[in-house]
């Protein structure tokens, strides 16, 4: 890279930096910043793998830790780190393309990923996402580290918990942090659990940034329709909660709500670390 090049990428860091302080300052920045205190996402000594993926979820969020680590009130360590699953050549390009304009130091690993689900007919994308995740745990331990970030988002969480109720007939959500089962003292951290995914799309767009969407197999081939949707459940939950939005505005926020008023004694049965338990259990003896 010549020296014109690195000056024109060194100023687009800078007006990207700025956004994120000034102008999305409320929308983004507050409400990372938010995510980790409320939850506790980040402790003393904690050294963070930042996933990323190469999409605007991602990258947004390993620019947000690095304006982190500079108004850092305790000591804590990050690496950056970049999957190769199997992406055709184009798309490792535009991350190392986005990382160079953004200054974030990526590290990458190669996997065959793709080419282990490919053939699978049934739940390639679920299977897909938990080989993902336990190369990311893998590697971060290699590296030190103790915790992996991930780039969910405040949509991603209320369409999880639609999901569920819907096409899994269970009341549940996406965590914002987890012990990991299979990784002794890892942990799994989601910092924009707080951000709208609209605030990260304007964030993108007024930076004038390109990002990866889904560049696996699959998606190239699922059907598109003439509204830019496709036919997987997560769109149809993504539109259903677009349509409820213009009857009741306070929609998702209800729905995120709603996980964090459960009332025990007014639901029929509930699972605590893999036991059921059933109104009925205790039902005679409270009345006495």
């Amino acid at each position: 890279m010549d020296n014109e090049q690195q000056n024109v990428y060194e100023d687009r860091c800078k007006d990207i930096e700025k956004s994120i302080r000034k102008k999305f300052r409320k929308d983004i920045w507050c409400k990372f910043t938010k995510a980790i205190n409320t939850y506790e996402l980040i402790k003393p000594g904690d050294k963070i793998a930042v996933c990323i993926s190469g999409g605007k979820d991602s990258m947004l969020m390993a620019k947000l830790f690095q304006e982190l680590k500079l108004h850092n009130k305790f000591e804590f360590e990050l690496t950056f780190l970049v999957m190769d699953p199997g992406y055709n050549k184009r798309n490792i390009e535009q991350i190392m393309h986005n990382a160079n304009i953004m200054n974030i130091p990526v590290s990458v690993f190669q996997s065959d990923i793709f080419d282990s689900v490919y053939t699978i007919e049934k739940s390639p994308c679920y299977l897909c996402a938990r080989m993902r995740r336990g190369h990311l745990y893998s590697n971060a331990k290699t590296l030190g580290c103790n915790k992996i970030a991930l780039g969910h988002h405040y949509d991603d969480v209320i369409e999880t918990i639609l999901m569920g109720m819907l096409y899994g007939g269970q009341v549940q959500t996406m965590m914002p942090k987890l012990h990991s089962t299979n990784f002794e003292g890892m942990e799994l951290i989601r910092p924009l659990y707080l951000i709208r995914e609209d605030s990260i799309k304007a964030w993108r767009d007024y930076n004038k940034l390109t990002f990866l969407q889904c560049a696996c197999r699959f998606t190239e081939n699922i059907e598109t329709f003439d509204d830019g949707s496709n036919s997987s459940k997560r769109q149809e939950i993504k539109q259903l909660i677009a349509d409820m939005h213009k009857i009741n505005p306070f929609v998702e926020a209800n729905i995120f709500k709603s996980v964090e008023n459960v009332n025990l004694s007014t639901v029929i049965a509930y699972k605590n670390k893999g036991k059921k338990h059933h109104f009925l259990d205790n039902y005679d003896l409270e009345e006495n």
